[in-house]
């Protein structure tokens, strides 16, 4: 069975149009003509692919066995046109690349910046997330490559063993916060303050959660969850809270002298961070150049 691949993006917009007319609109073509290409991809099929009802186009059962590989049909080829055009010299190549808050800080932005320094015809286009944002937008071929918390793998996302690095979280307070007056301070001596963290669910609530258990600590009380690193930050730095966050993550307010860790006694939480790409398939070759850099960037925090 071969297809054509026009005959694919036409089922493809008339699935995401929902009828023969949208799709019409947004293909620039007459209605008989896409009625001409989809009969034709059914008998390729062997199979309808469609119910027609008056309210439009519903998928048969081997229609929407066909829709995911059709998708990833086309994607393959913008994909593979993406490299060549790359390789030619001409500006159509792009990065898909998505990481979790504490990476797209630092790490990520420095690949990125090695990457468009050797390769100025190449795009970025950043996802930014928890994990479970990460982990569809790499099903969906949103994204190529997504960083972050290492143990997520799955039957159809794979770690990548050669770009795995190593950084440390840590109670976070402004430089003027009453907690750093304290001589000897412990982690339970945290646990009244007014703290603001993500959700449960993302990864700093979870590797707070295990540096508390690890001391016999139950969580403090949350006074204020976020998804948001800039109101993170600003209720660290301008409200009095206390954080949780990795140090690449604050990096720039601890240069600045605006909040940093608090020295808490025998605090040590390290955390392990890695590249992500679907099992199936192979790399483009943009991903593959920041894949490349950020083995590099990353091969002295390897073990830190």
């Amino acid at each position: 069975m071969s297809f054509n691949l026009q005959q694919l993006a036409v089922f493809t917009t008339i699935v995401s149009a929902g009828s023969l007319g949208r799709a019409a609109n947004l293909l620039n073509m007459t209605q008989p003509a896409l009625s001409r290409s989809i009969k034709r991809l059914e008998e390729s099929v062997g199979a309808p692919l469609f119910e027609r009802h008056t309210k439009g186009m519903h998928l048969t059962a081997i229609g929407a066995a066909l829709l995911p590989h059709a998708i990833s049909l086309q994607r393959d080829v913008e994909h593979a046109r993406e490299e060549v055009d790359a390789m030619r010299g001409l500006a159509k190549g792009v990065i898909k690349v998505g990481a979790v808050g504490s990476i797209a800080t630092l790490v990520l932005p420095m690949a990125i910046g090695r990457v468009l320094d050797k390769w100025s015809n190449l795009r970025v286009e950043v996802l930014e997330g928890v994990w479970d944002r990460l982990a569809e937008g790499l099903l969906t071929h949103e994204i190529d490559l997504a960083l972050a918390i290492s143990g997520m793998e799955t039957d159809e996302i794979s770690g990548i063993a050669d770009c795995r690095w190593t950084d440390r979280s840590y109670v976070v307070a402004a430089m003027d916060h009453p907690l750093r007056r304290k001589s000897r301070l412990r982690l339970e001596d945290t646990l009244g303050e007014r703290w603001a963290l993500t959700p449960k669910g993302t990864g700093p609530y979870a590797h707070m959660m295990e540096a508390f258990a690890a001391r016999g600590l139950a969580l403090p009380e949350i006074a204020v969850e976020t998804r948001s690193v800039t109101v993170l930050k600003s209720l660290v730095s301008r409200c009095g809270f206390v954080s949780w966050m990795s140090e690449p993550m604050y990096d720039t307010e601890k240069v600045a002298g605006v909040f940093d860790a608090l020295p808490v006694e025998g605090l040590d939480a390290p955390r392990t961070l890695t590249a992500f790409r679907r099992r199936q398939g192979l790399l483009p070759a943009p991903a593959l150049k920041l894949l490349d850099e950020l083995r590099h960037l990353t091969e002295g925090l390897a073990s830190r």
